[in-house]
């Protein structure tokens, strides 16, 4: 199957990409694609991030389909 992927913030300089297409098996969870993706990147240690599918925030262990668009963003904060 297909996903697009969107970094935000941090995680779009760190990645050096702004987004990308990634294929994975059928039934892949979030974390699987984070773990595919971040392979061999330099991530600051300590560096959290969050997930959301289709829009809506998601657990690491989210199921993804075809088709699905996932997004990498740090924590914000603001008021």
């Amino acid at each position: 199957m297909s996903v697009k992927v969107r970094y935000f913030a941090s995680l779009r300089e760190c990645m050096g990409r702004g987004e990308e297409e990634a294929r994975l098996e059928e039934g892949s969870s979030v974390l699987q694609l984070w773990q595919r993706l971040a392979a061999g990147q330099e991530l600051p240690p300590g560096q959290e991030f969050l997930a959301a599918v289709n829009r809506e925030h998601v657990g690491m262990q989210a199921r993804l389909q075809d088709g699905d668009e996932v997004a990498f963003f740090p924590p914000v904060t603001g008021g």
